[in-house]
């Protein structure tokens, strides 16, 4: 413990502070006249010239802060100056201790007068120590042990208030109720510079508080983990709300092991558990200046007693060397990188900071402490002693550093005095830098920032003496670094020059992967390889516009894996996985979503065939089977289906991502996947009615897919648009089974779980979402329709719109009887003669009334911009409404509009028109499949990310985006022309 000074401001020395100017000065004497009024010694003091009066006054001009507290509270002045500083603290350090206390008739005080104590309390004493240090009474030893004390008696009276409640509100029982702490089991650990008793100023403080389940205090153990926790939010509450009084200090639990999915307080023995198996060197690092500062003290030491094999390793630990190193460069600038600068600079992070000497001295003591006792100190001074007792160090090493480390601190504090800051960067301003220098007591700004310069250098030197690798251990791209609890400025640095915007989510999000809190991460093996990978991760993903998404959709992806070794060693060492990975991430935020909800779907991708094996109707219906083989019932098919679907989109995707097929192949593709999904549904579907209502006799069914799913066309994102189909036997009055329906009732039901097992939203998703808008009278009529019903309404009352999409009707599913005559429907009413002027009025009013109330939302809503896909889809169904009238019999049902164009282009189209036409419909669909494919919502070159941009350039085979829009308005030009001249009256 520090020898009490007994001095009081009556010593202080002359021309000891200069004001920081005369205007501020004036102000500062007509504040302090102002206290004069209501504190005579003040008014005192301000009649009679000398040094204490000029120090005051020079104090108020150069800290706002403490100027605020005169102006609040004149009477902390007044005791000031009139009696010994140091006695004054000592006795409202020990009122702060027992505020929580009863008073004489019994009753405790309530929580707002506990608050309200202690924030009064914490500007006193921060008021009387500023003075103490900025008049030199206190040095910087002094000052921090002071702050801490301050510090440790606002916790453990805020502990002792807190238990004492919950034992008077039934929540626990204390031993002693005159002393709660004792025998509670609940543990406060001071981390940092409170353990060590070094606190800053301004400083946050950094607790872990940890609780014995078994301590008997709680009825049952089990309620601990909701008490405790529930106890620490209300003991952050008391230190740092902000109230009319101020705050007490500002409380960071963030050193707790895994602090984003654990509680505030947690059980002793799973912190062992975690610090035993999952415990990194930083934290290592952070507990040497571990001390129990609040709670149950001797609990807490038997808990520091009990990691201290944690800690302190038994032999020389230079198996964890590097990761010490990682840990040292969280703070460091390379050497050679500028001249070290005095505004602005970080005296704690920065290089030759205060941070450098504490990991100087930190790394040594994790070193060798295992094996030397005498090195497992605390306090950064003490220890700087005990390593030059060891021979670790010499004693020019010792002197240089110790005066460094208080010179450093110094500084610290008076940049902190200013304006009750939690900041360790110097002034950018001459003003404020001026203000500095002259809280130092240095006469001038040069001479201090020389003085300062020196010391940071002094610092820097002897540091990298001790780490002498530095460089080696530097990567290519910068300072990568992710231990520790706070950001490495240097790393955020390099993010930023890697193209992440947002580098501080980034590094909070790699250190999350550090702890293991997932599961894919939580052996050591798998750490070191994810580690591994980093940088070359973050550079990749920096390529791209978007580099932030993509790491978190990277993040959310490993966050669902089961376990990460095997992937992150086959992403080790396997480029091309790597490459994709970082793809789809970067450039597909779609396909990204799909992995990180249902990472099961990445298996397809370990196939090493799956690139080589095209996805046809009899490859991907195999893999249905095989994959439907052990499904028992309804539900369990329908999810089987879902997972298929899932896993088969995204595979479709990936081999589309990386070329290996075109937008056509994966229209195709898709499509084939919704047939075999929409019939394996069916058969599900028709199997629960029977089991239900029986068959009903005669019943028949079919299911037509119309719009893109009816011409092959759909997209990873298509919703499908159907029509069932039924017929029964009119003898019949209801269907056969337990629970008999009648017709109607009994195949609408049948639509309706249909549209319900693929459009319903479960745990594995949806299958897809089911349009059948364009079933007879649309959303007006029947869910179902009867065979005869269809025939006749699109004989005799259909649009010609109604017709224009039958032509791209498909019959996918059902009973074969039904589908042949629901095909000679189709094929008959597309036969028939037709006015060809009425047809051609029609489709252009149709399109003119699309452009009207739908326009395009810009030059790359690729299906709605005038010469888009729909111009070219109203063409192809144009003409197979006037072919038959033109003498030309070809059906198109069952076709891509590419492929009907082409089928009846070529007799009804001039050829340079069709050649156009087939160009554009190619374009689109490349562009149209990757976009579906790869975000949601419209395609923007400025927004999306740059490797879809990429993606859609390699697809129209365009150097760059500009010259593919520009390709996109030459044929969208050219095919509006078309579709005008074609479709004409």
């Amino acid at each position: 413990m520090l020898t009490k000074s007994t001095h009081g401001l009556k010593d202080v020395a002359e021309g000891l502070l200069r004001p920081l100017n005369q205007a501020e000065l004036k102000l500062a004497l007509a504040d302090l006249q102002e206290a004069g009024r209501s504190e005579p010694s003040v008014a005192a003091m301000l009649k009679t010239e000398g040094p204490l009066r000029d120090f005051i006054a020079a104090v108020l001009t150069l800290s706002p802060y403490l100027r605020e507290i005169v102006n609040l509270d004149p009477a902390i002045l007044a005791g000031a100056i009139t009696q010994p500083l140091e006695p004054q603290i000592e006795a409202l350090v020990a009122e702060a201790r027992r505020c929580w206390q009863r008073d004489g008739e019994g009753a405790a005080p309530s929580e707002s007068v506990v608050m309200s104590r202690l924030r009064i309390i914490k500007r006193k004493v921060a008021f009387l120590v500023a003075l103490a240090d900025l008049a030199r009474i206190f040095d910087g030893r002094a000052t921090t042990a002071w702050l801490s004390e301050l510090a440790e008696a606002s916790v453990a009276a805020a502990i002792d208030h807190l238990l004492l409640a919950a034992h008077e509100g039934g929540k626990l029982r204390l031993r002693d109720v005159a002393a709660p702490s004792d025998g509670s089991g609940l543990i406060v650990l001071g981390m940092g510079k409170l353990g060590a008793s070094e606190l800053n100023y301004s400083s946050d403080i950094d607790l872990v508080v940890v609780f014995d389940e078994q301590a008997g205090i709680v009825p049952d153990p089990d309620d601990a983990i909701e008490v405790f926790p529930r106890m620490m939010r209300r003991l952050v509450r008391i230190l740092q709300e902000r109230t009319a009084d101020g705050y007490v200090f500002r409380t960071d639990l963030r050193l707790r092991p895994d602090p984003g999915s654990t509680p505030l307080a947690i059980p002793v023995d799973a912190a062992m558990i975690y610090y035993e198996g999952r415990g990194q060197n930083w934290e290592r690092a952070a507990f040497i200046k571990a001390r129990a500062v609040a709670g149950d003290l001797a609990a807490g030491g038997d808990f520091l007693r009990g990691l201290a094999p944690f800690v302190f390793r038994k032999y020389l630990d230079y198996a964890a060397i590097a990761d010490i190193h990682s840990i040292k460069r969280q703070i460091h600038a390379h050497k050679g990188h500028g001249a070290i600068a005095v505004k602005g600079h970080n005296v704690k992070l920065g290089r030759g900071g205060i941070r450098e000497i504490e990991f100087f001295v930190q790394t040594q003591q994790l070193i060798a402490g295992g094996r030397m006792p005498a090195l497992r100190g605390r306090a950064t001074e003490e220890t700087l002693g005990e390593l030059t007792k060891a021979k670790w160090i010499d004693a020019e090493t010792r002197d240089e550093l110790t005066e460094a480390y208080w010179f450093l601190r110094d500084v610290e504090h008076r940049i902190q005095m200013v304006r009750d800051e939690q900041t360790h960067l110097l002034p950018e301003t001459d003003a404020d830098l001026k203000r500095i220098a002259f809280m130092m007591g240095f006469s001038d700004t040069p001479s201090f920032s020389e003085r300062l310069v020196g010391v940071l250098k002094t610092v820097e030197r002897r540091y990298a003496h001790l780490f002498e690798q530095e460089s080696r251990l530097s990567t290519d791209t910068g300072n990568l670094v992710f231990t520790g609890q706070g950001d490495d400025p240097d790393t955020l640095e390099t993010l930023k020059k890697l193209g992440f915007t947002r580098p501080s989510d980034i590094s909070r999000i790699i250190r999350t992967w550090h702890y293991g809190r997932y599961r894919a991460t939580q052996s050591v093996e798998a750490r070191e390889r994810l580690t591994e990978l980093a940088p070359e991760l973050l550079r990749v993903f920096g390529e791209s516009k978007r580099a932030d998404e993509a790491l978190l959709r990277f993040d959310s992806f490993i966050s669902g894996l089961p376990s990460g070794i095997q992937l992150f060693s086959l992403l080790g060492s396997n480029p091309a996985l790597l490459s994709l990975i970082v793809n789809i991430m970067s450039s597909a935020p779609r396909l990204a979503e799909v992995i990180a909800a249902k990472p099961h779907v990445f298996d397809g991708m370990l196939d090493p065939g799956l690139m080589a094996e095209l996805p046809t109707r009899d490859y991907l219906g195999e893999r249905l089977k095989g994959s439907l083989a052990q499904a028992r019932h309804y539900e369990e098919v329908l999810d089987r289906l879902r997972i298929f679907a899932a896993e088969q989109r995204f595979l479709i995707g990936i081999r589309l991502l990386t070329g290996a097929i075109n937008g056509v192949m994966a229209a195709r593709a898709f499509t084939h996947l919704a047939d075999l999904i929409i019939a394996a549904a069916l058969d599900a579907v028709v199997g629960e009615m029977r089991a239900a209502h029986g068959d009903y006799p005669g019943g028949r069914i079919a299911v037509a897919g119309m719009g893109k799913l009816g011409s092959f066309e759909l997209t990873a994102g298509s919703d499908i648009d159907l029509i069932l189909l039924y017929d029964y036997d009119d003898a019949a009055s209801e269907s056969d089974g337990p629970k008999p329906l009648d017709a109607t009732r009994y195949f609408t039901r049948i639509t309706q779980r249909l549209m319900a097992a693929l459009s319903a939203p479960t745990a594995e998703g949806v299958l897809y979402e089911v349009d059948m808008r364009l079933r007879p009278s649309g959303n007006k009529g029947p869910v179902a329709t009867r065979i005869n019903a269809f025939g006749k309404y699109q004989r005799e009352e259909a649009w010609t719109w109604e017709h224009m999409a039958l032509s791209r009707a498909r019959l996918i599913c059902g009973n074969e009887s039904l589908i042949a005559e629901a095909e000679l429907i189709v094929r008959e009413v597309l036969s028939a003669d037709r006015d060809i002027a009425k047809v051609a009025h029609d489709v252009a009013e149709m399109r003119e009334l699309i452009d009207k109330e739908k326009p395009p939302s810009g030059p790359w809503d690729l299906k709605l911009i005038p010469g888009g896909v729909i111009d070219l889809e109203f063409i192809a169904q144009y003409l197979a409404l006037i072919a038959p009238t033109k003498g030309v019999g070809i059906a198109v049902n069952g076709v891509s509009t590419g492929e009907a164009l082409k089928l009846l282009g070529d007799r009804l189209m001039a050829t340079t028109d069709l050649d156009i036409c087939l160009e554009a419909f190619t374009l689109y669909t490349g562009l149209s499949q990757l976009i579906r494919l790869s975000i949601d919502g419209l395609f923007d070159p400025k927004e999306a990310p740059a490797g879809l941009v990429e993606l859609v350039c390699r697809a129209g085979d365009c150097p760059d985006i500009k010259t593919l829009e520009a390709e996109v308005k030459r044929l969208s030009k050219a095919v509006r022309k078309i579709f005008l001249n074609v479709v004409k009256a």
